[in-house]
């Protein structure tokens, strides 16, 4: 994988290079499907792709990824430096930074919103700033963050939504008594840093964002991005309807095309079908808890889940649900995630090693047990059919729960669940965070399953301050084969993003890290559609 996305990104550069570069037209509105909305728009409160996803166009970090998800570059902070204990960060803000209300960001708001961020009562993303101890002044325009332990992804994780700069004063001025109160009233009208401001939002229909006058980047024109006015964010659950209001040209973009739609709209006329690389793992997630409703719950013996491994064929999924886009899974992680250790397939096809283990486990007969479901989503529909039919070959009979976005998140983070089909995409280029969410217990209870290994739990914690990266790969190779044989996963493949966009629109992009990039989209008025 991490060889097929340097060559994307090198396919990429040699045909910008060979082709004339378009003047870039300001204004305007791009219109983009969504199949699911945002949920609550604070960057240290949340956990939902829905809301991480659209957080870095409002809000600013100190720091931004690349575009290829692998670096850093500048952005609140124009200079930064990591002394040579690593004990420290010393960064320069950028002058003339101001929020979207006008006022300028000050080291003041950058100390408090990291402070925020870095309380272990505040969310549960904490865990990649755990490191700081405490954030200081360094002269009139910088910060300097003093380290507990020397940390190995601390520039990395200045980039992660949840270290954006938030306005101290506006934020503390809400009413509520809670740092969560505060944020719930801030997010329904958000101040932040980013290319855009948050105009209206009718729940479960649209979101308008319009242009942030006070953003501090500039477009190749040598002014202020962003080039659109606005960005309007359609949601529309089911794929087929997306597809058709792209055809229509009611949207300019739409995510998470179906697989099987890929090849249909390559040959579309007027619309630029875009797999992007990504970081993005399909798997189904498993409660362990030994009862669930009250019941004694079969997934809770790793025999069991070792089976259900053994009776899924990713290959013939991945070929039918993604088309041969996908790839097998080596590790829990995507193999372009730092410090992925896996080798071969996680858990070949073998039907006869599963039914023993069915037996084994003491579940010869099987069991019934049910998978939630996205609604309206053809490729988790097409996934849980083809599931249903494997592991009903090994005798358990899986009932299918389709239900909206919201009604499954909520089950999930309540562990009110048996199973569930689920996506990932890293948001910092280490393994820090995809192995706190999945496998240290203390985070979420491992993907709220209730799983909990204290060898990885202690492996992981030493990870954090490990600065021999010798050390640190094999540490976190200990950990993903501990998860690989034990954990409260299928993995099931990894696949690249799929966005169709009209063939107006121009510099969007959806990183490896899934953050959706609007900040450098326009849309062209002379394009032929």
């Amino acid at each position: 994988m991490k060889k097929t996305l340097a060559g994307a990104f090198a396919a990429a550069l040699m045909l910008s290079a060979a082709q004339p570069a378009l003047a870039v037209e300001r204004g305007g509105t791009l219109v983009y499907g969504r199949y699911a909305d945002s949920l609550f728009l604070d960057p240290v409160l949340n956990d939902a792709n829905v809301d991480i996803w659209v957080l870095s166009n409002l809000y600013d970090t100190l720091l931004l990824p690349t575009d290829n998800g692998q670096g850093v570059q500048a952005g609140i902070a124009t200079k930064w430096d990591v002394s040579a204990d690593g004990m420290s960060v010393t960064l320069q803000l950028r002058k003339g930074a101001k929020f979207s209300n006008g006022r300028d960001i000050t080291p003041e708001d950058v100390i408090w919103s990291l402070e925020r961020a870095a309380n272990p009562k505040n969310g549960i993303w904490n865990f990649l700033i755990s490191s700081i101890d405490k954030v200081v002044p360094d002269g009139s325009d910088g910060v300097k963050i003093m380290l507990k332990h020397p940390d190995p992804a601390i520039l990395h994780a200045l980039t992660v939504f949840n270290t954006a700069v938030m306005p101290e004063k506006e934020f503390e001025a809400e009413p509520g008594n809670t740092d969560e109160a505060k944020a719930r009233e801030f997010a329904k009208d958000p101040i932040g840093s980013g290319p855009f401001v948050l105009k209206s939002w009718v729940h479960g229909q649209s979101m308008t964002l319009v242009r942030n006058p006070y953003y501090w980047a500039k477009g190749s024109d040598g002014k202020a991005l962003p080039y659109l006015n606005s960005v309007v964010f359609k949601v529309i659950p089911d794929d087929a309807t997306r597809i058709l209001q792209l055809q229509s040209g009611a949207l300019d973009g739409a995510e998470f095309i179906p697989y099987a739609r890929v090849q249909e709209l390559k040959k579309a006329s007027g619309i630029n079908m875009e797999l992007y690389p990504s970081t993005r793992v399909e798997y189904v997630t498993m409660n362990v808890r030994k009862d669930v409703a009250g019941k004694a719950n079969p997934l809770s013996n790793p025999e069991v889940r070792q089976a259900l491994n053994y009776a899924t064929n990713k290959k013939a999924i991945i070929q039918i649900v993604t088309h041969g886009v996908g790839s097998p899974m080596s590790s829990f992680m995507s193999s372009a995630t730092p410090l992925h250790a896996g080798k071969g397939e996680l858990y070949p096809y073998d039907l006869a090693k599963a039914k023993a283990l069915m037996a084994k486990a003491g579940y010869g007969k099987g069991f019934s047990t049910s998978l939630l479901v996205l609604a309206g989503n053809q490729d988790e529909l097409s996934i849980a059919t083809m599931l249903q039919q494997m592991w009903g070959q090994i005798g358990v009979k899986l009932q299918l729960q389709q239900v909206d976005n919201a009604t499954r998140t909520d089950e999930y983070r309540k562990g009110d669940f048996s199973m569930r089909l689920s996506a990932w995409t890293d948001d910092i280029a280490d393994p820090s965070e995809i192995t706190s969410y999945f496998a240290y217990s203390p985070t979420i209870q491992s993907l709220h399953t209730g799983w909990k290994n204290d060898t990885v739990d202690k492996l992981f914690v030493q990870s954090q301050s490990q600065m021999d990266a010798a050390k640190r790969k094999e540490e976190y190779a200990k950990i993903q084969q501990i998860f690989n044989t034990t954990g409260p996963t299928v993995s099931l493949y990894q696949t690249p993003y799929p966005v169709a966009l009209r063939k107006d629109v121009h510099g969007f992009v959806q990183i490896p890290l899934g953050n959706n990039i609007f900040r450098g989209a326009w849309v062209s008025k002379k394009t032929s559609n």
